[in-house]
């Protein structure tokens, strides 16, 4: 291992002699004009806060905007949906997406059945659908009234009726 060691030392030393010494030196002079050249950074501008003015107004998505809304509601005939109760599943869809599939008889009460998305719900006059808290009124065989709360610009709400039609057997999902 030494030999090997010695060999290779004495071959190193013996190719840093003056041979290439001619290419060296024309390297050196082609290269010495050459200097890479980096462009200055860009100025970064100073920050400058900008203060928030806008305490005073009521947050756009809190709750007391829901209130403020709520309260200017008392113009619109006294109409307003119940914040308070809690939420029925099928009030997170649109009324659009509901299907009416079917109705159904138990113990003198009839119940319509509706799909949402891959889910089957059985309703009931009083049970609700779609987001603008559309109160079921009547089921028939063939149809679903719904009473609906809609806010106009104003803020005022206002009733409106609203039906969710029985499809047919082929008629999509």
């Amino acid at each position: 291992m030494k030999r090997l060691v010695i060999i290779l030392a004495v071959l190193l030393v013996s190719c840093g002699g003056e041979e290439h010494s001619d290419l060296k030196q024309e390297l050196n002079n082609l290269t010495k004009d050459l200097r890479g050249k980096i462009d200055p950074l860009p100025v970064v501008k100073p920050y400058e806060p900008v203060p928030y003015s806008a305490f005073e107004m009521p947050e756009p998505f809190g709750a007391a905007k829901i209130e403020l809304v709520t309260r200017s509601a008392g113009s619109g005939g006294g109409l307003k949906p119940d914040l308070n109760r809690p939420k029925e599943p099928l009030e997170s869809f649109p009324l659009e997406s509901l299907k009416m599939v079917g109705v159904l008889q138990q113990s003198k009460q009839t119940f319509a059945l509706v799909r949402a998305d891959a889910s089957l719900y059985r309703v009931k006059v009083g049970n609700y659908l779609g987001q603008n808290f559309g109160l079921v009124t009547t089921i028939s065989e063939n149809q679903i009234q719904l009473r609906e709360l809609i806010q106009d610009a104003t803020g005022d709400w206002a009733e409106r009726q609203s039906a969710l039609q029985l499809q047919e057997a082929g008629g999509g999902k």
